[in-house]
């Protein structure tokens, strides 16, 4: 029995040493360094990269003249001879074919550039998802802290028989749901560790932010604002630098260019040959021949044509409703991005000040036994209502801007 208070010692000092090595396993990250991070490894990029180098072996083939023909003939009857016939095409031909390389080459890098703004973007949601589960647990945290010695007062008011049953039953309640509550917190908390440790290749680090979403809210409203005030009226305008229109134009380039090459490949080819063209006792028996390539199977290069043709049709509508889509998101998220940015001021000049109040006079005055016990639930409840609603604001611009910045290219 006397040794009960020691063991206690030794299970209480264990536990604090455990907190410690937790909390020196956890690794803080900046979104800057998270960003360039993900930008260095994501299999995305990688893949593109991979794709240029592609479009750029194919640009040094660009000039690919078509296989010799090696011939065997007996031309005088009395002997097999060896020859070769090359077929080239003419240069305008190889000039299209390296334009037609090109044009590939920049689409690879226009779709780099289109995987690389959604990279960021992903990263910056993931970061902004555990900034919030962080922020969400620690005002969990204080409001399970306040209601569990708001349930220790209460079962001393209830055994002096100060307060009724009920009030000790919902005060019970309101302090379970809000342990629970942290709990489901606590594991959206890992749930977004984990989301953001993908994405830098580290699952299993136990990441943390290093801003306080909650203490981010002033600086919010103020680049909120010079946002808003410098966007460009047109969405034509704004959305100018988006890599995704860039992509589509391009992919439209490259089909008109695969129509200028179909074209001049319905022009003649040259053909050149050396073969044994004499008796065997002749002083020169091989001897050069040249010839023409004609086309004369028209319905082939028409159908390709055709099929040109409708490729390059089919990228201008691509572009024409990549455009209509791309404005249509972009209006959405001006709108949710004016709409959270008034929200937002409300809460820091009005609803945020307000709720601390409530708290800290509610606690007094029921204190002081000016106020029930149900009006202090009331008042707590309120207060940590326009907190929560203050947290979730914040969150929904940042995400606003997020999407707002992503199509227009930033």
């Amino acid at each position: 029995m006397k040794s009960g208070p020691g063991w206690l010692l030794v299970l209480a000092l264990l536990l604090l040493v455990l907190g410690r090595e937790a909390a020196w396993a956890q690794t803080t990250i900046s979104l800057d360094s998270a960003q360039a991070l993900t930008l260095r490894r994501h299999p995305r990029l990688r893949q593109s990269d991979r794709e240029i180098e592609e479009q750029r072996a194919l640009k040094r083939g660009s000039f690919a003249p078509a296989n010799p023909d090696l011939l065997f003939s007996a031309p005088t009857g009395e002997m097999w001879a060896p020859g070769v016939v090359q077929t080239i095409d003419f240069p305008n031909v190889y000039r299209r074919q390296r334009q037609v390389a090109e044009a590939g080459i920049t689409l690879a890098e226009r779709n780099r550039d289109v995987s690389r703004a959604s990279v960021l973007r992903d990263t910056r949601l993931a970061y902004l998802s555990l900034q919030f589960a962080e922020a969400q647990a620690q005002q969990l945290t204080y409001q399970d802290s306040l209601f569990r010695v708001l349930r220790l007062a209460t079962e001393r008011l209830f055994a002096a028989g100060e307060v009724t049953s009920l009030q000790r039953i919902s005060t019970d309640a309101e302090a379970r749901q809000v342990t629970v509550q942290l709990q489901q917190a606590t594991e959206d908390r890992r749930a977004a560790q984990r989301r953001l440790g993908l994405l830098l290749g580290r699952p299993t680090a136990a990441l943390t932010t290093a801003t306080d979403l909650r203490r981010s809210g002033p600086e919010l409203v103020q680049a909120g604002g010079a946002l808003l005030s410098g966007l460009p009226a047109e969405d034509s305008t704004a959305l100018g630098r988006s890599p995704t229109l860039a992509a589509a134009t391009q992919n439209v380039a490259l089909s008109q260019s695969g129509i200028s090459l179909v074209r001049a490949r319905r022009t003649p080819a040259l053909t050149v040959g050396y073969q044994n063209q004499a008796f065997e006792n002749s002083a020169i028996r091989y001897r050069f021949q040249f010839g023409v390539s004609v086309p004369v199977w028209f319905w082939t290069y028409r159908s390709q044509l055709q099929a040109a043709t409708a490729r390059s049709e089919a990228a201008g509508y691509q572009l024409q409703s990549q455009r209509l889509e791309l404005s249509t998101l972009y209006q959405q998220a001006l709108a949710d991005t004016r709409k959270f940015s008034a929200s937002l001021g409300y809460y820091e000049q009005t609803g945020v000040p307000q709720s601390r109040a409530i708290i800290s006079q509610s606690q007094r005055l029921f204190r002081a036994g000016e106020i029930s016990y149900l009006v202090l639930i009331q008042s707590l409840n309120q207060a940590f209502t326009i907190q929560n609603t203050y947290l979730t604001t914040i969150r929904d611009f940042r995400q606003a801007l997020i999407e707002l910045n992503y199509l227009r290219g930033e």
